[in-house]
């Protein structure tokens, strides 16, 4: 029985658990509400797949007299259910794909969830689970996806993961603490540990070479950026953002699937495999009317879905628009030194952002090498020297920041240049042109000469103490040879000093 995207509404009836014999149910996408018959719990015990996902059911679930031996699938996510998870579940050992994600679940995640033989497919996300998570979770050897996001959980994650199969993990939005495990990365392609409390360095992860995005954003991590790194060769996603990262960037980033726009190939095939996950079953109908059975498919899918800051925003990407963004964001550090030559290497990079750092020396010309770059911030930092008129060439840039840096020169102008406001420059007072106030005349702005005039102010000053302290010495080596002489000015002057002192004496 297939009821989904309807528009109905109401109570389920409890006449539900009469359908002793029902495999498939989807009620999904309509406006039912309240709680569910306990008739239907008990009643449909043949069911194997069960999907009530987007509606407004409520109350406690997964009550102990749940009979749902043969369920291989449940989704139950985006409605109203509330309490702990039973035990009601702890029987469905055909058990899948469970997704209660989006509900008001309490408590912490049970102990028998990490013991279902077949489950491939975890989504436990945006509810009010606490406590730490349960070891067993990574000793399920079939899991492919994991979501645990936008809890309370706290504590530290496991460092040991068990599974062969893990591929999308995704913890973002807890309180987890500790430090990021090595281990963790040996199977995963999605690691998504952002807006956590984790500390620490980040590990050399080892086996990095199937990690597709890593989002480590908003967390404690200090130290430098690991050349670890470097040899990761299906990044697309590389958020770092928001740590107390220091040092300087590591040149060999450009070894990365980030610089396969110089001539290496990347057909993102490798992504295709955890980010949509789905299950299909199928069941066969004999026609009263056709001789021929017919089969109708039921498909139970897991879309993995990552916010990634592009153009000042961030925005949501999933399964075909997923797989064509490639992005690095290193902002908000501590990072200094100048960037490397090799970063105007990535092209197949389209979001690129180092603000916030202590990155010094100059724009890279080589940036105009970044033919895919969509958003550029460089802002925040104390970059000097003159904005490269050869970044005009990208046609592709819709956002451009180079605010709040020593910039100086001539602000170029072509193509996407000219979209560019004062707000891209801001905090640059000896940057010049159309998208700011100071005109670049001679009369009213004087450029710099990258340090040489200063060096040469320098010298000037030098000269004139020497020049200020000859002038003393000759002055009065003069007075003194003129007061050797006798004349009557200067007999006057001994006449004018005796008497002085005569008076002083009196006074005294």
């Amino acid at each position: 029985m297939n009821l989904a995207n309807n528009c109905f509404q109401g109570n389920l009836p409890s006449s539900l658990g009469n359908m002793k014999e029902i495999e498939f149910l989807d009620i999904s996408l309509n406006n039912f509400y309240g709680k569910l018959p306990g008739s239907f719990l008990e009643g449909c015990y043949s069911l194997s797949f069960l999907k009530m996902s987007h509606n407004q059911l409520s109350g406690k679930t997964f009550l102990e007299t749940a009979n749902f031996t043969y369920l291989s699938v449940l989704c139950m996510d985006n409605n109203l259910f509330t309490g702990k998870i039973g035990d009601g579940l702890r029987s469905s050992r055909s058990l899948s794909m469970l997704d209660i994600s989006n509900n008001s679940f309490s408590g912490v995640i049970p102990i028998w969830i990490g013991e279902l033989p077949e489950l491939y497919a975890l989504l436990l996300s945006h509810n009010s689970l606490e406590g730490e998570i349960p070891l067993s979770l990574f000793n399920i050897s079939t899991l492919d996806l994991l979501d645990l996001s936008g809890n309370l959980l706290s504590r530290g994650i496991p460092s040991l993961v068990n599974s062969r199969y893990l591929t999308v993990f995704l913890l973002q939005g807890n309180n987890l603490s500790g430090v990021v495990p090595d281990i963790l990365l040996a199977h995963v392609a999605v690691l998504d540990l952002r807006d956590n409390r984790l500390s620490g360095n980040i590990p050399e992860f080892i086996k990095t070479q199937n990690i597709s995005i890593l989002l480590l954003r908003g967390n404690n991590l200090t130290g430098h950026i690991p050349h670890q790194l470097c040899p990761l060769s299906n990044i697309q996603l590389l958020d770092l953002s928001n740590n107390r990262l220091n040092g300087s960037i590591p040149s060999c980033l450009s070894n990365t699937s980030f610089g396969f726009g110089n001539g290496d190939s990347f057909d993102g095939s490798y992504f295709d495999y955890g980010i949509s996950s789905s299950i299909t079953f199928y069941t066969y109908f004999k026609s009263l009317i056709v001789e021929d059975q017919f089969s109708k498919d039921f498909k139970a899918e897991t879309k993995t879905i990552i916010d990634f800051a592009t153009k000042h925003r961030y925005d949501a990407y999933w399964d075909g628009n997923l797989k064509l963004l490639f992005g690095m964001d290193l902002s908000a550090n501590e990072l200094s030194g100048e960037i490397p030559v090799e970063l105007g290497g990535l092209g197949e990079v389209q979001v690129l952002n180092l603000s916030n750092n202590k990155l010094s020396g100059v724009i890279l010309e080589g940036f105009s090498a970044l033919k895919k770059v969509e958003s550029l911030d460089l802002s925040f930092n104390r970059f000097q020297g003159r904005i490269p008129p050869q970044l005009t060439d990208l046609s592709s840039l819709a956002v451009f920041n180079v605010s709040f840096n020593n910039l100086s020169g001539i602000i170029p102008e072509g193509r996407q240049f000219n979209t560019f406001d004062t707000q891209s420059y801001l905090g640059n007072p000896l940057l010049c042109g159309k998208p700011t106030n100071t005109s670049c005349e001679r009369n009213n702005f004087q450029e710099p000469n990258n340090g040489v005039e200063a060096d040469e102010s320098t010298i000037d000053m030098v000269s004139f103490y020497w020049s200020y302290a000859a002038a003393y010495v000759t002055i009065l080596l003069g007075l003194l040879a003129s007061l050797s002489f006798d004349s009557p000015w200067s007999r006057a002057w001994f006449y004018i000093v005796d008497a002085f002192i005569h008076k002083g004496r009196k006074l005294l």
